[in-house]
């Protein structure tokens, strides 16, 4: 196989196979905190002890780790996302239609 013929395959969609996803209605989330405050509720919910490993604030357009998306120009996958599942998260928390999106990791004790 010569150079010009190997490709790689790129994920176009994440893989949420071992994550379950929570989509909340944000018709009354006014900001970052309030929308934070509802993600960390229903993660403790649903998981008990946690740890919030990524999230995404579209309103501001700011994402933690800060700078995880500059990785990921060109691909359909945002840095965020990326970086929530292979560190292991196992909760997705969707506050509007990916206006605010937290990606939680249980914490054993």
């Amino acid at each position: 196989m010569s150079d010009d013929q190997i490709s790689c395959d790129l994920n176009s969609e994440p893989d949420y196979s071992a994550v379950q996803i929570v989509e909340i209605d944000a018709s009354e989330v006014q900001d970052y905190r309030q929308a934070m405050k509802l993600a960390d509720e229903k993660a403790e919910e649903l998981l008990g002890d946690y740890m919030l490993l990524s999230w995404y604030d579209r309103d501001r357009d700011f994402e933690s780790p800060q700078h995880a998306s500059e990785c990921h120009q060109d691909s359909a996958i945002p840095g965020y996302v990326d970086y929530g599942i292979y560190h292991g998260a196992k909760l997705k928390i969707d506050i509007g239609q990916g206006r605010f999106v937290f990606f939680y990791l249980p914490i054993d004790v």
